[in-house]
């Protein structure tokens, strides 16, 4: 912290929400253990604000703190008062939050696109002497870096911007996958709606193979009703199941039989086995990697469960003509693995 700043009490009556922020404050598990601590000792972080043109302040860090302050009959809370431009104040209100583990996907795609958008505007000036001006400087890619991911996944939280504000919500919950969510993205206005329409009268939900083409089909000519329900109504991977190879006997005295363990082993038998119909091409390489992407999504703690041993087993499967126009897709799969695994050990390591 600036040795000039200095921490003032202010009151919550004078803190106004950053505009258009994209972190809904929620009333969850989270919010009710900050809510205990600041009854009990009050705020131990200071929030940061800016002044305002028309008075009182902008918060900039700090909203779930003046909210849990404001429920625990709270009058003041302790900020830093920082003068920042637009752009300086957006970077900041993003990496303030975007660390947080209960982030939803479309918070992540606003909060990523206004932060790039900051950064671009930054990297355009011609008074900074910052290897952000240089000819080749991709500010998608110096939002990746700093938040420790690649530049395409910043690129497709940011498509997630492209949807209506029920297909963002179905994403939130969960419903479908990212991978397909970004596929639809690249509809028009009028076609989402027809996709939104579709599942919820159908009650279906597009998988990556359908979603392609339903993209596909918006590109060559356009999408009607009737186009859409027949794409969606189409058998995909995941509910046309691969013939069952006999399985060996479990064992019966050391086996764990856990509700976590029964539906692990469940997983891994259907991986299996659509590496076995891969193998004898029952099913092509896209359709695998599809219905492998599906699991993936339901559970990041299914993903370290299973994603990490069966990993080397998995892929041979595919075929080497096959592999050059899955890689990207297998990188990313790969590096979300590596990372979320990474994640979960450290947390391990720290309790």
């Amino acid at each position: 912290m600036p040795s000039e700043e200095t921490v003032i009490q202010l009151p919550l009556s004078e803190l106004h929400p950053f505009p258009n922020h994209p972190f809904k404050v929620r009333d969850d598990e989270a919010m009710r253990s900050m809510m205990e601590s600041v009854s009990r000792y009050g705020v131990l972080t200071p929030a940061i604000v800016r002044p305002r043109s028309a008075g009182s302040y902008e918060i900039i860090s700090g909203h779930r703190r003046k909210h849990a302050s404001e429920t625990a009959g709270l009058e003041v809370i302790p900020a830093i008062v920082r003068d920042m431009d637009d752009d300086a104040a957006t970077i900041l209100m993003v990496d303030s939050n975007i660390q947080r583990e209960d982030i939803l996907p479309s918070e992540k795609a606003q909060a990523y696109k206004m932060k790039l958008e900051a950064v671009k505007r930054q990297g355009a000036r011609t008074d900074l002497t910052s290897p952000q001006v240089a000819a080749k400087f991709r500010a998608d890619d110096e939002v990746a870096r700093e938040a420790g991911i690649s530049g395409d996944t910043v690129r497709r939280y940011i498509r997630l911007t492209e949807l209506l504000p029920k297909l963002q919500q179905k994403v939130d919950e969960r419903e479908i996958a990212m991978t397909p969510a970004v596929e639809l993205s690249y509809l028009k206005p009028e076609e989402q709606a027809l996709i939104i329409e579709a599942m919820d009268s159908e009650q279906t939900v597009p998988t990556l193979t359908q979603a392609q083409q339903l993209k596909r089909n918006s590109q060559e000519g356009g999408l009607d009703r009737a186009t859409v329900l027949s794409i969606l109504s189409a058998d995909t991977p995941s509910t046309v199941r691969p013939p069952a190879h006999p399985k060996p006997p479990k064992p019966e005295a050391t086996e764990d039989t856990s509700p976590r363990r029964e539906r692990t082993s469940h997983i891994a038998e259907d991986i299996l086995r659509l590496k076995d119909t891969t193998k004898e091409c029952r099913c092509t390489p896209e359709m695998f990697l599809s219905a492998f992407g599906e699991y993936v999504s339901r559970s990041r703690r299914e993903m370290e469960v299973f994603l990490i041993p069966f990993y080397a087993e998995i892929f041979p499967a595919l075929s080497p003509e096959h592999m050059a126009g899955l890689q990207r897709q297998i990188s990313d799969i790969h590096a979300a693995a590596d990372k979320f695994y990474n994640d979960v050990k450290g947390r391990n390591e720290d309790e």
